[in-house]
């Protein structure tokens, strides 16, 4: 169970606001109330995780239990973001669900064979939408059992 000195996050990793939004009110809807960090590209993202830039302060004992990820990212795309986080002793461990609009096979064949856990593409209607969410935080911060770290 988290505790207020040390809150399980979500690291929700989108650059469209509307998608970011949609997110936000599915994950409100579905009363998943951890906190959430929206990282706007791929570097932020790396710089959150790795405690870097404007987070340097951030405990980097503290990582989120999950990470939302769109692939198609400024500055540092979600396949390389991806492949970081899997490459790194401290980070691959964390659960990585793919969350974006891609349904190229060689998109889904990339992220599995990087490591991803999970790859989803958002569905255009909200209610599918928000049912996804649902699912998603039911799977991954309720039901899977992970190894603390």
């Amino acid at each position: 169970m988290a505790t207020i000195e040390n809150p399980k996050e979500i690291l929700l990793v989108e650059d469209n606001p509307n998608d970011v939004e949609l997110a936000l009110l599915a994950l409100r809807r579905n009363k998943i109330s951890n906190h959430i960090h929206i990282a706007r590209d791929g570097e932020e993202a790396l710089n959150f995780l790795f405690c870097k830039g404007p987070f340097a302060d951030r405990n980097l004992n503290n990582n989120p239990k999950l990470i939302l990820l769109d692939l198609k990212l400024p500055k540092i795309d979600g396949l390389e973001v991806l492949q970081i986080i899997k490459s790194d002793p401290q980070t691959r461990k964390i659960p990585v669900v793919i969350l974006t609009s891609s349904c190229e096979e060689c998109d889904m064949v990339d992220s599995y064979q990087l490591g991803v856990n999970s790859y989803i593409v958002k569905p255009v209607d909200f209610e599918q939408f928000t049912e996804a969410v649902r699912q998603l935080g039911l799977y991954w911060l309720v039901l899977n059992q992970s190894p603390i770290f």
